[in-house]
């Protein structure tokens, strides 16, 4: 892959390539053809009227020929700015380092802007994908099939929501495969919030990746414009917990019209956030136990062991609290059931269904039911 220095954009091009995202209705499409047309933006530009009118019909023409307006003015000017740190990278179509994973797809975006290590664009890559509210067992097993296929070497691929996506990011940051967070803001903005810190540490040791210009709000229609980009890049898709209307299953959709494996892991049969994994097993998705699962399937030649790190297992916990673990089960429970599994009056059970959550070996639902994690 060309250095950056080799392939670095001059402020000319910058504008001209910014003028043509943010022309009013031009969007990805109408852009590819202008370009498919005419080569360069700049070639768009010095077209002219009649000449573009032929192409895109007159209302865009018009568009097209209109003078630069002073808010894309000030944007050019704030991304040359953002462009002058280092690790900072603007990719457009033209550009050799524009990643072919997302060429490959139906709807590539006309240019990337892109945080961080961008080595990490060219290398073989997973998406982790599930809800944003999600339970503890799923953000476990986002973070540890995430650990496991970074330790293989795969970028693991997210969208820096709650839930799923943060555990995986945070799981692949363990080792080198790292990890690239495709966002739906600008890359100057970062949201939710409260992942500030984690976005920070994604731009060090992998990447943030956007296509949508400097100060792009967080616009509820973009999230899931983004998700064809997660799977774009990405060999294959792993849903974690969904609901059965979910942003997880458009993710899976997408892969699935662009070629992409889709891997599901299963849950029980009560709990509403696997209903998505189970109807995407249902129409074809890899169901899968462990990350060497899913490396069988998209690498078998370069699979090796790897390891799940597992929660606390019931055999290292105190005889009192190993059978209470035991009589947890799989399946959500309420207090009445594990009275009457475990013989323990109110009191004690309460104090250890407490030391069991302190420990992390379960989890309280909505509702007053409980789980075991691990």
């Amino acid at each position: 892959m060309p250095s950056a220095a080799e392939t670095s954009i001059d402020p000319q091009e910058v504008a001209s390539w910014l003028r043509l995202e943010q022309t009013p209705g031009v969007g990805n499409g109408t852009a590819r053809l202008l370009l498919t047309q005419f080569g360069l933006p700049e070639n768009i530009f010095a077209a002219g009227h009649a000449t573009l009118s032929a192409v895109v019909g007159k209302p865009l023409a018009s568009a097209l020929s209109a003078p630069l307006s002073a808010r894309t003015r000030c944007l050019i000017d704030q991304t040359l700015h953002w462009l002058q740190d280092s690790r900072h990278h603007f990719l457009t179509l033209a550009d050799p380092r524009y990643p072919q994973a997302l060429l490959d797809i139906p709807d590539p975006p006309i240019a990337l802007y892109v945080k961080g290590r961008l080595a990490l664009m060219h290398a073989p890559a997973v998406a982790i994908v599930g809800s944003r509210n999600a339970t503890a067992q799923g953000a476990l097993n986002a973070e540890q099939f995430a650990a496991s296929l970074s330790q293989a070497g795969f970028v693991v691929v997210s969208g820096l929501a709650m839930g799923i996506d943060a555990a995986a990011h945070a799981g692949a940051l363990r080792h080198a495969g790292s990890t690239i967070a495709v966002i739906g803001t600008g890359i100057d903005i970062i949201y939710p919030a409260r992942h500030r810190a984690l976005a920070t540490r994604i731009a060090d040791e992998g990447c943030v990746v956007s296509e949508y210009a400097l100060g792009t709000g967080a616009l509820a229609a973009n999230f899931p414009r983004r998700n064809r980009l997660i799977s774009g890049l990405s060999r294959g898709v792993l849903v974690i917990e969904a609901a059965a209307r979910s942003g997880s299953l458009i993710t899976a959709r997408v892969a699935v019209e662009q070629g992409r494996d889709v891997f599901a892991i299963p849950g029980s049969i009560h709990a509403p956030l696997s209903k998505g994994c189970h109807w995407l097993i249902k129409q074809g998705a890899k169901l899968v136990e462990s990350a060497q699962d899913v490396l069988e399937e998209i690498a078998p030649v370069a699979a090796v062991a790897v390891s799940d790190s597992p929660a606390l297992p019931a055999t290292s916990l105190p005889p009192v609290l190993s059978a209470l673990f035991s009589a947890l089960g799989f399946d959500p429970v309420d207090s009445d059931t594990l009275v009457a599994r475990t013989g323990l009056d109110v009191a004690a059970l309460s104090t250890q269904l407490l030391e069991l959550e302190l420990l992390g070996c379960l989890e309280v639902l909505p509702g007053g039911n409980y789980r075991r994690v691990g």
